[in-house]
């Protein structure tokens, strides 16, 4: 052997040894895979009965199964059940848990676990935000109103893979309701030795695809592999890391540098750059959500309907659509968004007006109430969160309403966390913007917003006791044809009164790398990481 060849040979083992050392060398073993997610903003909290916004419930739904969960499709899937059965009346729902069913710990999911979670989100010392949501279950108002004890709640265990619960009357949306982040289970052993702090790292045991590993708020959070969960064997990733983006112009610049895998949001006004530069990296898709600005209706002036249909009336929703959102939203005049099956929405004449029209009104108005040009200006403080697609929106409609009602415009800004605890805790603003996201398709689930006892996402204080009525008729009504009708007509007395102002249906923004499979266009919106596989 010759002396260059025996340099090669050599130099080739020390490399083969640091390679093995290090493990760059793979072979035949898969090498560990990382997610890197990017997703639009920091949690509030992990705790899945105090969880308000989306970004939060894109990471619980990696670490727990309810009893049903969307797959990739936006389709209603089992989860922790593996079946259930309806009784004829439609009132009492009976599911078989997974026999396999296990917590990141090794204990095993038991019906008695779903029965705990319920009975804490309903009870009212936790004060769950979204406990009104789940009073379709037999006496979950009045053991959220503290009229009955917890275990009156229509949860029980049959045993300890049979779970039943029974409804004050036919819900249609039920099952979809369980899919909900609100509607997945708690170990109870570790919330009961913890209290608070269960949502903490080491303390945390959840049933779902990913435990939580790391929580560095502000900076990331990693979730890793359950390997005892059902179905851990068809999960290809190994970490998701969590990267709260707020800055979505910042996010972009990390994603076309192969830092993120996949991101939530981007800037609207980017649209049309990015679909150059990345093609069908760019993903934009229709689903069940609304864009719209909160009015305090306690506040005067606010509290006067006149001031309210003016400045909804100034606002120019085909130039936030086209312009301001890209042509990724289209304008809405009312809450429910369109496609919602059999369900018929009121008629809103502003909608079939044209702008010049409508602003002509919303002058006339506003000088009705005493503000405007040659009066005293109507001062408007707009709040919202951080984000260059509100911020853009703010921007828009603040000159609306300046060259339109003469008002003085403000801006006000605050991260995500920030604002909504702002508004849910009754804080004092004059408009506000807000998102609602379906959690199921169904009108009620955007009606909702606005009863009086909704005391979480009823940000505008809107109180009207024929509106409660209808909608709790709705629940009531077993006929879905007149049920529906009972909800056009609460749609109806809403749109009237106003509290809100519609602003856009907007399109789900995500950038997706080509890396990536199995992240679905779905109207729900629902990406969870155990469909996901990274490619090398």
């Amino acid at each position: 052997m010759n002396k260059s060849w025996q340099s090669l040979t050599g130099y080739l083992r020390v490399g083969l040894v640091a390679a093995l050392a290090t493990g760059a060398l793979i072979t035949g073993a898969s090498a560990e895979v990382t997610y890197r997610r990017g997703n639009a903003g920091d949690p509030k909290t992990l705790d899945q009965h105090q969880t308000s916004i989306d970004v939060e419930a894109n990471i619980l739904r990696d670490l727990y199964d309810g009893l049903l969960a969307y797959d990739s499709r936006g389709k209603v899937t089992p989860a922790a059940a593996a079946s259930w059965s309806i009784s004829p009346d439609g009132k009492v729902y009976t599911f078989k848990l997974r026999e396999n069913g296990k917590w990141s710990n090794g204990d095993p999911v038991k019906a008695s676990d779903f029965v705990f979670s319920f009975r804490r989100m309903l009870d009212p010392q936790t004060a769950a935000r979204y406990a009104a949501l789940h009073y379709p279950i037999k006496n979950a108002r009045a053991v959220n109103r503290g009229e009955l004890p917890p275990a009156e709640l229509g949860v029980k265990a049959i045993d300890d893979k049979t779970l039943e619960i029974t409804l004050e009357q036919p819900t249609p949306y039920f099952l979809e309701l369980l899919t909900h982040q609100t509607a997945l289970p708690l170990h109870q052993a570790s919330v009961e030795k913890y209290g608070k702090d269960f949502v903490r790292p080491g303390n945390l045991v959840s049933n779902g695809a990913f435990k939580l590993s790391e929580f560095v708020p502000s900076d990331h959070i990693k979730v890793v592999k359950n390997p005892n969960y059902f179905d851990a064997k068809d999960v290809k990733v190994d970490t998701v890391m969590f990267y709260p983006t707020e800055d979505s112009a910042a996010a972009v610049r990390r994603f076309m540098a192969g830092e993120l895998d996949t991101n939530y949001q981007f800037p609207i006004d980017q649209l049309n750059f990015l679909k150059q530069k990345l093609g069908s990296q760019v993903r934009t898709a229709p689903y069940l959500s609304i864009e719209y600005y909160a009015t305090n209706v306690q506040k005067p002036p606010f509290n006067d309907p006149r001031v309210r249909h003016a400045l909804s009336l100034a606002i120019d929703r085909d130039f936030l659509a086209e312009k301001t959102w890209g042509g990724a939203a289209v304008p809405a005049y009312r809450m429910t968004p369109p496609g919602l099956q059999n369900y018929t929405p009121p008629e809103i004449a502003a909608a079939g007006e044209t702008q010049l029209d409508r602003e002509d009104k919303a002058k006339e108005l506003i000088k009705a109430a005493g503000y405007g040009p040659g009066q005293k200006p109507l001062k408007i403080e707009i709040r919202y969160n951080t984000n260059d697609s509100n911020k853009n929106t703010a921007t828009a409609v603040a000159d609306m309403w300046k060259s339109v009602l003469g008002a003085e415009v403000t801006l006000l800004n605050s991260d995500i966390k920030s604002h909504y605890a702002y508004l849910q805790n009754k804080g004092d603003f004059d408009i506000a913007r807000a998102g609602w996201v379906g959690d199921y398709a169904d009108p009620q689930n955007f009606l909702f917003l606005g009863l009086s006892d909704n005391a979480v996402s009823n940000y505008s204080r809107y109180k009207n006791p024929d509106f409660d009525a209808l909608l709790k008729k709705s629940d009531e009504t077993g006929d879905q044809a007149a049920r529906m009708k009972i909800l056009s007509d609460a749609e109806a007395m809403f749109m009237k009164d106003e509290p809100v102002i519609p602003l856009i249906y907007r399109s789900s923004l995500h950038l997706v790398s080509p890396k990536v499979s199995g992240y679905e266009d779905n109207v729900q919106n629902v990406h969870r990481s155990r469909y996901i596989s990274i490619a090398p």
